[in-house]
Parts: C-alpha cells; structure tokens; sequence
C-alpha cells in the first residue's frame, strides 16, 4: 500500500511539474479558434488566414486579435510603450502558418474580418505579380482607413 501511495505520489508530481514549463518570449500562442477573443473589437477570432498576435517582449504576455488593422490600432490606442518592441505575428493568407508581420508582404484586395483588407504573405507565397507593402506602409493605410471610418460615423 505504501509503495502504491508513493508511486501515486511521484506521478502528479511529475504532472504537476510538466504544466509548468515555460515557453519562449516571443513564441506564438496556440490560438482557440472561434473562442479567443479579439483584443480590440472583442469579436471571436474565426478567420485562420488573416489573424494576428502581438507579445511583450518584457513580460512574454501575448495579445489576440481577428484582424491586423485590430492589432495595429491597439497598439496606438491604447498608447503601449513597448510598441516598438512588440513581437508582431501575422498567418500567411496562402497557409495560415504564422509570419512575422514585420518581414512580411502585404496586398491590400482581402477581404479581411474587419474590413482593413490587408493579407500577409511570406516571401514563397506571395502571389506572383503582386505589388507588396511593407509593414511600416500598411500601418499608414490603416490609420487612414480608421481615421475616413470614423469620419463616416460622426457625420451619421
């Protein structure tokens, strides 16, 4: 009985020890789809090819977000000082594997959760004769999409 009491005892302690390993700063997050929310508009992120994940890359803490104009705008918003730090991820419109948003390439025809329609693509799947953004442009076109949106609101 004793043996069996401390075989018991050695198994959750071994379980309790494998949960808490810690990943890498900077790592993406496994993403719940349909279930996490977006951190700015708090709508389910649904669409695989077009989210977007933000980290501190102080505290490891990861953002969530169904649109990169979501992720974007969030760090302005909310007037994070760590933004230009930030590990920015991004899926690959093409395989919805994840990118880093600042190397990536960007056309502006998608039609995106939030309406920003920018898609992200590496540098194997860019469509061929694309004419690509880079990440500080796209960043620009949002705030303008922002800015003439929230224009069309107040004059309503």
């Amino acid at each position: 009985m004793r043996r069996f009491s401390f075989l018991l005892f050695a198994l959750l302690v071994a379980f309790g020890f494998s949960g808490c390993e810690k990943k890498p700063i900077g790592a993406v997050e496994k993403m719940h789809w349909d279930r996490d929310m977006c951190e700015r508009c708090k709508m389910a992120i649904s669409e695989r090819k077009f989210a977007a994940q933000i980290i501190n890359p102080t505290t490891g803490n990861v953002y969530k977000f169904d649109d990169l104009g979501c992720a974007t705008l969030w760090l302005e918003e909310e007037k994070i000082p760590w933004a230009d730090k930030a590990i920015i991820w991004t899926t690959d419109a093409k395989t919805g594997t994840w990118i880093d948003a600042r190397k990536a390439h960007y056309v502006d025809d998608a039609i995106t959760p939030m309406a920003y329609g920018f898609a992200a693509y590496s540098d194997k799947t860019l469509p061929k004769g694309a004419a690509p953004y880079g990440f500080p442009a796209v960043v620009e076109k949002i705030k303008i999409i922002e800015k003439k949106n929230t224009e069309k609101v107040r004059s309503y």
